[in-house]
């Protein structure tokens, strides 16, 4: 399976992740969010930043995770809180992702995004043990921002 990651040019070349918590982990845990297209990637780093100054260059990560069910734990989204799209509920949505974290039963744990509920983010556990070897960056491509997105 193909999923896309769009970052800053300098943070392009390597699967690496900052630590940084987000919605599904909490602070120090190496994943990588990852979405089903390049448009939902788009929109899911437009919403988190605020907006996208395009004054420096991006690329679009193309990253292969090997097509073996048992690497992935699916959420659903009629088995989350009510209110799991709002930032109120980063505390249990992070206890969820933090558990398949720990737990590294999985490879990716895919999740419904909050922008567009029936689409998926994939998040890339890089402490896994198969990561490794069932993970690979196919290719960069360069990226073009549309000036309304700004």
């Amino acid at each position: 399976m193909e999923v896309f990651r769009i970052s800053r040019e300098e943070h392009s070349t390597s699967l690496s992740s900052s630590g940084s918590a987000n919605r599904w982990n909490s602070k120090g845990q190496q994943v990588i969010y990852t979405g089903s297209s390049r448009s939902l990637s788009t929109l899911e780093l437009v919403v988190h930043r605020g907006s996208i100054k395009p004054t420096f260059p991006y690329k679009v990560m193309v990253i292969s995770i090997a097509d073996d069910d048992h690497l992935i734990k699916q959420i659903k989204s009629q088995n989350l809180p009510k209110s799991w799209r709002s930032m109120a509920a980063y505390p249990e949505l992070q206890h969820i992702g933090s558990s398949w974290y720990n737990l590294r039963a999985t490879l990716v744990l895919k999740v419904p995004s909050a922008i567009i509920p029936l689409e998926f983010n994939y998040i890339i556990n890089t402490e896994h043990p198969e990561f490794g070897t069932k993970v690979r960056l196919v290719r960069t491509e360069d990226y073009f921002w549309d000036p309304r997105l700004a």
